[in-house]
């Protein structure tokens, strides 16, 4: 969940680690800091709440060095506040850490080091960390360290400096990410590569249990039997300009913005028009192992869990597999009937979310075929999947995910046709007519984002409004619950998401004139039966909101507002619904003045529990 910098070589410290924080901002805001040697010295400066007030404490109190680590915190243990900001040191301050994880037995063990004289100045599970190595600090940090991981049980991504040795840093991982940065004698560290590409594009993603002693101009890395490995480098294309805000005003803004751009990216290459044929080199499947599915379960959290509810009706109309959608953190604490003939799905732009990558070890253990999908190359899921399909979104900064969702669908929609391609349940026309449309979708979806304008004048008329419901029937409801979930996430409006089939069983009792119920009614087999939900919310005198195609001209005496979209054929229509849905949630967040790219309590990558 937080964010965790470290570097060694001849740089100041301090510029490098804050910079590459500045990229992680976005995992974790509720305090931050920064720790450094200085002629055997720990210097340490934390400051509670965003980035700026730590670059403000640096300003007053300015420190150097040439080895360092830094943190930026989204509090789990502990109130956000400067005792409980990391880095955290043991009793002397000679040793100083900064952690991304939860600790499950910190209690007693804090306890136990208690016991033995040791003082605690946090509430934080981390601090205990700092004193388990300062325990077996014996004038060796690396032994120190991998010592006090065998006291620990949880999820962790840690890394230590000791003020008696400038020469190395350790660090460690499990269950949350960690990524060394290679350079010629210097070395950087990081919880993700966006915080490394200003400085190099060689990384090395370490493996859950690897510990590693990183020198200037030297990486040693031991597995989890501590058995010396070779992780190989690889080299990251992103460019770093692609996590900067392009004269947009947000993160969000740009990356809705990016939409035509990466759902082209997506497909590009993995569809061919000559072959009339969808082209997944990833998905090493057999034919006799796709033919054998007997269902397909698909596994994810939040908006990603959105895209999964999406692909079910894709799924068993195309490939005719039964499909189920599971939210990952009820999936991991129940008891799934799966074996080797169900596939299992796992959708996730970090790769890291903690409930997901559980969810994806049981499966595992129980023989099921997964597969990851993913926006992070390199992640905890995409390596621990048996297949994955990247999508091709790069960095995706706002914590409200806008374009890592059509990036999903549209990864799910080539793994659809794909799928069923193989099986010989849709024809050549069918096949054919689905690459032609995939195609078009980023023209359509250009021609969406030309009604901003238009979306904004019409958010101006609901930014004081307290509660909305948004309503959708067949493959647009789960539409419906992403454009909720978004209003909610940064404008901080209760909204509600809900299949209009099912708003006379209960929530039409909620429907009087201050509530508005946006809907999406664009062309569609269930278009009437969507028409007959809109008269029963506006006969309660509710205002409405239509996402509508032009050729419906009975929408306008419907509804209130209208905001016409481009036509598509009714399956691919989800990724051009949303979108409107993603504007209207940001212009009503930017009116009422809400901190759009880092909402309240929010964080972008959940890696704990």
């Amino acid at each position: 969940m937080c964010g965790i910098v470290g570097y060694i070589g001849k740089k100041n410290a301090v510029d490098v680690i804050y910079c590459g924080l500045e990229k992680l901002e976005y995992r974790g805001y509720d305090s931050a800091g920064i720790a450094v040697i200085d002629n055997k010295k720990i210097q340490r400066r934390r400051s509670i709440g965003k980035l700026k007030n730590l670059q403000e404490n640096i300003k007053t109190n300015s420190i150097y060095g040439n080895i360092g680590i830094g943190h930026t915190r989204w509090a789990t243990h502990g109130k956000p506040s400067q005792e409980n900001a990391h880095p955290h040191t043991d009793c002397n301050e000679k040793i100083v850490v900064v952690h991304n994880g939860i600790i499950e037995n910190y209690i007693e063990l804090k306890k136990s080091l208690q016991n033995e004289g040791h003082k605690f100045s946090s509430q934080t599970d981390t601090e205990v960390i700092a004193h388990l190595i300062e325990k077996y600090y014996k004038n060796d940090l690396l032994v120190a360290v991998k010592l006090a991981l065998k006291d620990i049980r949880g999820s962790y991504a840690i890394c230590a400096i000791c003020k008696e040795d400038k020469s190395r840093i350790v660090v460690a991982r499990k269950d949350a990410p960690l990524v060394i940065g290679v350079a010629l004698g210097e070395k950087y560290i990081a919880s993700d590569v966006s915080a490394l590409l200003q400085y190099t594009k060689d990384v090395i993603f370490l493996e859950n249990g690897d510990v590693a002693e990183i020198k200037e101009d030297s990486i040693k890395i031991f597995d989890i039997d501590d058995n010396v490995v070779d992780r190989k480098s690889q080299k990251i294309l992103w460019n770093a300009i692609q996590a900067e805000k392009c004269g947009y005003k947000h993160f969000m803004l740009k990356e809705i913005f990016e939409q035509a751009q990466t759902t082209q990216d997506t497909f590009r290459g993995r569809i061919s028009d000559e072959l009339n044929k969808i082209i997944l080199e990833s998905i090493k499947l057999t034919k006799k192992e796709i033919l054998s599915i007997s269902r397909i379960c698909i596994v994810a959290c939040g908006t990603s869990y959105h895209a999964g509810l999406i692909s079910k009706f894709l799924f068993e109309k195309f490939t005719e597999i039964p499909t189920e959608v599971n939210i990952a953190s009820e999936f991991r604490y129940c008891s799934p009937v799966i074996d080797d003939k169900v596939l299992t799905i796992f959708i996730s732009q970090s790769g890291e979310t903690a409930d997901t990558l559980a969810a994806l070890r049981l499966a595992r253990g129980k023989k099921s075929k997964t597969i990851a999908i993913c926006n992070v190359v390199g992640s905890s899921i995409s390596r621990e999947a048996n297949y994955t399909l990247y999508t091709h979104c790069g960095p995706e900064i706002g914590v409200a995910s806008t374009k890592a969702f059509t990036g999903q669908l549209t990864a799910l929609y080539l793994l659809v046709m794909y799928i069923a391609s193989i099986k010989e349940v849709i024809s050549n026309e069918q096949l054919a007519n689905f690459i032609s449309g995939l195609r078009d979708i980023p023209n359509k979806i250009s021609e969406t984002l030309k009604l901003s304008s238009q979306i904004e004048e019409i958010a101006k008329l609901f930014q004081n409004t307290k509660q909305f419901i948004y309503l959708a029937r067949n493959i647009n409801y789960p539409i419906a619950l992403e454009g909720a979930l978004k209003l909610k996430e940064i404008s901080y409006i209760y909204a509600e998401g809900y299949p209009a089939g099912e708003m006379k069983h209960g929530p039409i009792a909620l429907i009087d004139e201050t509530m508005p119920v946006m809907v999406i009614a664009t062309n569609s087999k269930v278009y009437e039966k969507v028409l007959s939900n809109i008269e029963e919310a506006k006969a309660r005198g509710a205002k409405i909101i239509a996402i509508a195609n032009k050729s419906n001209n009975d929408i306008v005496k419907n509804s209130d507002y209208q905001i016409f979209v481009p036509e598509v054929d009714d399956f691919f229509s989800p990724l051009i619904n949303v979108i409107p849905l993603q504007f209207f949630a940001y212009f009503v967040s930017v009116m009422k003045g809400c901190d759009v790219d880092q909402p309240r309590n929010l964080a972008k990558s959940v890696t704990v529990e």
